[in-house]
C-alpha cells in the first residue's frame, strides 16, 4: 500500500487548509486512514482517523471542532478539512493506515504504512 498526502503549504492565523491522501496498491487490505503530524522538535502526535466505513471517526483534542476528517472510499482518498488554523498547527502531517482492523485508531503504533508527509505553515 501506497499512500500519498498533498494539499500544504502556507496560511495564515485563522485560514483554512484542505490535505488529501490517495491510497494505492492493496488498499482493501486496510481498515481505515489517520492523520498525524509533527513539529519541529517534538514527537509526532495523533490527529485524526477514521475507518473505511465511517463508523470509527477520532480527533485529537487540540483540533476537535476545527478540523473534519472525511473519506471517499471509491477513490480510496481521505481528507483533512483544517479552519481556523493556529500557529500551534504549524507542522509536517502525515497519513497513515493500518492493516485490518485497529484499534485504538489514535494510537501510531497501530499503523503500517505511512505517506511521505505535506508541510503546514501557519503564520501569526
Amino acid at each position: 500500500v501506497q499512500l500519498q498526502a498533498s494539499g500544504g503549504g502556507l496560511v495564515q492565523a485563522g485560514g483554512s487548509l484542505r490535505l488529501s491522501c490517495v491510497a494505492s496498491g492493496r488498499t482493501f487490505s486496510t481498515y481505515g486512514m489517520g492523520w498525524f503530524r509533527q513539529a519541529p522538535g517534538k514527537e509526532r502526535e495523533f490527529v485524526a482517523a477514521t475507518s473505511w466505513s465511517g463508523d470509527s471517526i477520532y480527533y485529537a483534542d487540540s483540533v476537535e471542532g476545527r478540523f473534519t476528517i472525511s473519506r471517499d472510499s471509491a477513490k480510496n482518498t481521505v481528507y483533512l478539512q483544517m479552519d481556523s488554523l493556529k500557529p500551534e498547527d504549524t507542522a509536517v502531517y502525515y497519513c497513515a493506515a493500518p492493516k485490518d482492523y485497529a484499534f485504538p485508531l489514535w494510537s501510531e503504533y497501530k499503523y503500517d504504512y505511512w505517506g511521505q508527509g505535506t508541510q503546514v505553515t501557519v503564520s501569526s
